[in-house]
């Protein structure tokens, strides 16, 4: 059994050492990655090395809506083995050790070390460049050591996020979507209802976007990110251009303007409007009817203001969108290939 979607990256095909033992509904591996023995991965889990390395020690778990990526030409990702991740996590650009035990809603970001044997509680966030020493249960945001832990409490935290992702229902298919061109849809991403899409867009692996009352209007040249889930119940989302929604990213009836950055694993709740020119931290979540005002940096739970905008911080924000037109534009030329 092989995921639903293998692709590239400068012609580079993922290397599994062995078939993976299951590989769910809408799964994708893709570019220079090695996976190891007795691989599980759930329903529209993602694995990305384009740019980067990917490697993936023997018997890893990856929860269904999870993302495993890396940071273009800065970080690879490394992982040991027998490290289980539950659902909608994210595992960016960083090292973990083995007999990790990653649950559900867990970000992990760029640069951070994860030692032998630890836990991560559901719904923590790892900052940047944090170290989390192993033996220890860690949990919050940012995630901090809590009490150390022992094999037998690891492996059953880990058997409960198994027992869990296989009961869950398979994804449904979602719409045909006729699109401009130079849009790109990833096969896995599953859109239904009044959908528009900007020149150049792109929704990436597993997205899920749903226009069930309002609908979703994407700029041009934005990104939305493997995972990300777009809902409307009422008045619909609207995302200015040259924005870039991260992976695994929820959000539902909002506006978010042009130029900005929705970081990965965010929560933008219903009413809430971003201006142009924002970057919210990965992690972070808004309250309903939140505004979020132009030229900050925004983090936390709810978001606050952190810092103004700095030059450097546009600069990064650009190119990442610049990255990511090359992104849709080389996975659309895969993608039809790979139909041939």
């Amino acid at each position: 059994m092989t995921p639903d979607l293998i692709l590239p990256y400068d012609g580079v095909l993922p290397v599994f050492s062995t078939r993976p033992v299951w590989c769910g509904t809408g799964s994708t591996a893709i570019g220079v990655a090695t996976i190891g023995a007795q691989a599980w991965l759930g329903d529209d889990s993602v694995i990305r090395a384009d740019g980067q390395t990917v490697t993936i020690g023997d018997r890893f778990w990856l929860g269904n809506r999870s993302t495993v990526h890396i940071a273009t030409d800065t970080h690879p990702t490394v992982i040991g083995d027998r490290v289980t991740v539950g659902r909608n996590a994210v595992v960016h650009a960083c090292k973990v050790g083995s007999d990790v035990v990653i649950e559900d809603d867990v970000i992990v970001l760029d640069g951070s070390v994860v030692g032998d044997g630890v836990l991560i509680e559901a719904g923590s966030t790892v900052f940047p460049r944090s170290t989390l020493e192993a033996g220890q249960v860690y949990a919050g945001s940012p995630a901090k050591a809590q009490r150390p832990i022992g094999h037998e409490d690891l492996a059953e935290r880990a058997e409960r996020l198994r027992e869990a992702a296989a009961a869950a229902p398979a994804p449904s298919q979602g719409d045909a979507l006729e699109t401009d061109p130079t849009v790109f849809v990833a096969r896995t991403a599953r859109l239904s209802g009044r959908i528009m899409l900007g020149a150049g867009s792109s929704v990436l692996f597993s997205c899920a976007l749903s226009a069930e009352v309002g609908p979703i209007v994407v700029g041009a040249d934005t990104n939305i990110q493997d995972n990300s889930v777009i809902r409307t119940r009422g008045e619909g989302v609207v995302i200015g251009r040259d924005t870039t929604i991260a992976h695994n990213v929820r959000m539902a009836d909002c506006r978010i303007g042009a130029r900005s950055l929705i970081g990965i694993g965010a929560t933008i709740a219903p009413g809430t409007v971003i201006a142009d020119d924002v970057m919210l931290a990965g992690g972070a979540t808004t309250d309903p009817g939140q505004l979020l005002d132009s030229g900050h940096l925004w983090g936390g739970r709810p978001a606050r203001i952190l810092a103004p905008l700095d030059a450097a911080k546009r600069t990064m924000m650009a190119r990442i969108v610049e990255g990511y037109c090359a992104h849709g534009n080389d996975y659309r030329q895969a993608q039809a290939a790979e139909a041939v």
